[in-house]
């Protein structure tokens, strides 16, 4: 019984892929993710076999020996081809690498990732004038392995490749909840794969210190409940990522976000302790104390520390979302003010940055902040990371200070992969000056971590982050969305190659919420619903850093293929005359929604894990009916009956409401089907839940 109904949802699967697959052009030359700077495709192929070997004329260099064999065994694992992982001196092979010179010891702002790959029907030639450059170029050529019935190939192609932007990260959010060294390792070899260049490494927050000080110990002692890195650990994690050239940079948020070391050193906050490890999430009140010269001198040796812990130039001192409430009520703070004819506490914060940018400067540092660091009394190299918006992140421009973007970012929302991809740091409509556009340094994507834990965290980031790392590498006009999601999705499953779950976790949760019964129906369930958003998870569940995060919400993924699947169908169906087109699909994908209805009401109604999310079966019972009867109709162009069009409206409206935490994703072409079925003029589907 349970292998015929995973049989079942397996059919339905292929049948479901194999429809979407005839519906996009077959291509075995554009899946490339990022899409280079320039990429010309010739008629011919490179085969690949036995005898591919890989060559260098470069001085040794390990780290072009490590990419090289990680490289190789990628390829491995995809062809099942024996191939030498050494890199050899040999012109014959048929990888050839020429590189000008090593990069320098440690990856650094600004650093050479340019290269140029030559592929022709008997050859590839990969030039990088840094070593960087060519592992960047390693990537490219793994992106471009493909097969057929004649065997494993590359095309035949001439790529000239840079990224357009220099600062390119990714910010890991480990305050909240911890995650362990082997994910982070995953995340930068995912990292990359996608040619990503910045680890933002957020440490430190109001729910746990994260990194082990030497000579502040009580830090971790007391604000982490055992869950930090040693500084072996990060020691580790930047050599791992240099390897890659990837930078790390740590943050470690002041004057607020800061209850965690107010649990070991109360004295330096603006109001007196004691304090405890925040559980909770949100914007809480304590503040480092701005006149206490003894915080600045606790700042000073903590920084110092770090500054030759962290080897990159630039340290993240955070800066946002200060209340002033402790700031207001402390008397002394008040008088300074009144003394320093500081109008508010924006200039109080002014005041704390300087003196903290100072500090940083004495260590051979340079500050990056939040936007609400941004002062024209600011040194010019500070660099302002703007979570508000483009308008704050032009802003800082016209001040002459350089920036980064993370607005359109935030990954950790739970929006549509779309969202983040079409933001961008420079848009087409911009008003900087070309001298203005030259201080916007990239941007990075956030994974803050409130609600997700090891067990989710990969497939919150990945395979969006894809999405992101394409609009910060290639050129402006590379927009395309249904072809960034033909990419992303094969780069997905690449990316397992490198250990990360994020295409796994489904499975292996459910497994888990019904004790190892068949899953089957419920993963066609599941493969129609996501995550709520982050607020709308605040507003709904109230968790905190205990609650375990076990809900179907933290199986399912952001932006599950199902829905522009789906949209891709009834598009089809709408656009042919016959309306034939799409139709058996449709009505294929609609009976197994349909089938597996009583399974998964079944296991909502035994497993107290799932009996959140019954009323939400109930209606995809309700949507599948309804797609069959809209398929019916269309076929039959027969008239539905009275009541059916404005009733099916209703309830397509009520649905998007989010209920057991998890949203349907498959509204907006269902919304569209049905008014097709009903001959009805087409208007737009109910605006989104407010978040």
């Amino acid at each position: 019984m349970r292998v015929r109904a995973l049989f079942g949802s397996v059919v339905f699967l292929t049948s479901f892929l194999s429809a979407f697959s005839q519906m996009t052009p077959a291509s075995n030359q554009n899946h490339l993710m990022p899409v280079p700077a320039t990429v010309r495709y010739q008629s011919g192929r490179m085969p690949l076999d036995s005898t591919f070997s890989v060559a260098s004329d470069a001085k040794p260099d390990p780290r072009l020996n490590a990419a090289v064999q990680r490289m190789v065994r990628r390829l491995q694992g995809r062809t099942t081809i024996t191939i030498p992982t050494d890199l050899k001196s040999d012109t014959a092979s048929k990888l050839i690498i020429h590189l000008k010179a090593p990069s320098p010891a440690l990856p650094k702002f600004g650093q050479d990732e340019s290269y140029t790959l030559e592929i022709s029907p008997t050859q590839a030639v990969l030039s990088a004038n840094e070593t960087f450059g060519a592992i960047r170029g390693l990537e490219t050529f793994l992106q471009l392995v493909d097969s057929d019935q004649g065997g494993y190939f590359v095309p035949t192609v001439s790529i000239q490749d840079s990224p357009r932007f220099p600062w390119r990260g990714l910010l890991v959010d480990v305050g909240r909840h911890y995650e362990p060294i082997e994910i982070l390792k995953r995340t930068l070899d995912g990292m990359a794969a996608v040619k990503m260049n910045v680890l933002h490494w957020h440490l430190t927050e109001d729910q746990g210190f994260r990194v082990e000080s030497k000579k502040f110990p009580k830090l971790t002692e007391m604000g982490s409940d055992g869950l930090f890195y040693t500084q072996e650990q990060v020691k580790d994690i930047i050599a791992y990522a240099a390897e890659r050239g990837i930078r790390v940079m740590p943050e470690f948020d002041m004057p607020a976000h800061t209850t965690s070391w107010f649990v070991a050193y109360p004295e330096f906050a603006s109001a007196p302790g004691p304090y405890q490890i925040e559980r909770g999430w949100g914007v809480f009140d304590p503040t480092f104390n701005p006149i206490d010269e003894r915080a600045y001198k606790f700042l000073d040796e903590f920084l110092g520390e770090m500054a030759k812990l962290f080897s990159d130039d630039y340290i993240h001192i955070g800066g946002d979302e200060s209340t002033g409430r402790q700031w207001d009520n402390n008397p002394a703070i008040q008088e300074f003010k009144k003394k320093r004819n500081l109008k508010d506490n924006a200039e109080i914060q002014t005041y704390f940055n300087q003196r903290i940018q100072k500090i940083l400067e004495k260590h051979g540092k340079k500050m990056v902040g939040w936007d609400e660091i941004l002062n024209p009394e600011l040194p010019k190299d500070v660099v302002v990371e703007s979570w508000r918006g483009d308008k704050a992140l032009g802003a800082g421009a016209k001040q002459g200070f350089q920036g980064i973007l993370a607005a359109p970012f935030y990954i950790d929302l739970i929006r549509p992969t779309s969202t983040h991809y079409l933001g961008d740091p420079l848009p087409a409509n911009t008003d900087l000056t070309p001298e203005q556009q030259k201080l916007v340094l990239g941007g990075e994507a956030c994974m803050w971590s409130e609600h997700v834990t090891p067990e989710s965290i990969e497939s919150r980031i990945w395979p969006r982050l894809a999405a992101v790392a394409e609009r910060l590498w290639s050129p402006r006009d590379v927009r395309d969305v249904d072809d960034m999601y033909r990419r992303m999705d094969r780069v997905s499953v690449q990316l397992e190659e490198l250990g990360i779950t994020h295409e796994s976790q489904t499975a292996r949760m459910l497994r888990r919420m019904v004790q190892g019964r068949d899953i089957g129906p419920l993963l066609i369930f599941a493969s129609t619903v996501q995550p709520a958003t982050a607020d709308q998870r605040n507003n709904l569940q109230h968790p905190t850093q205990l609650v375990p995060y076990t809900h179907l919400a933290d199986a399912v993924v952001p932006d599950p293929p199902t829905g522009r699947q789906l949209q891709a169908l009834v598009d089809k169906l709408i656009a042919d005359p016959a309306r034939k087109a799409g139709a058996a699909e449709l009505t294929a994908i609609f009976s197994h929604w349909k089938s597996s209805v009583p399974a998964v009401t079944s296991a909502a109604n035994q497993y107290p894990v799932l009996a959140e999310v019954l009323p939400r079966v109930q209606e995809f019972d309700q949507l599948a009916q309804m797609g069959l009867d809209a398929v019916n109709f269309v076929q039959n162009r027969s008239t539905p009956p009275a009541g059916w069009l404005p009733a099916n409206l209703t309830a397509i409206d009520q649905m998007g409401k989010t209920r057991g935490l998890v949203r349907f994703v498959v509204l907006d072409p269902l919304h569209k089907l049905v008014q097709f079925a009903a001959n009805a003029p087409a208007t737009p589907p109910p605006a989104p839940e407010p978040e």
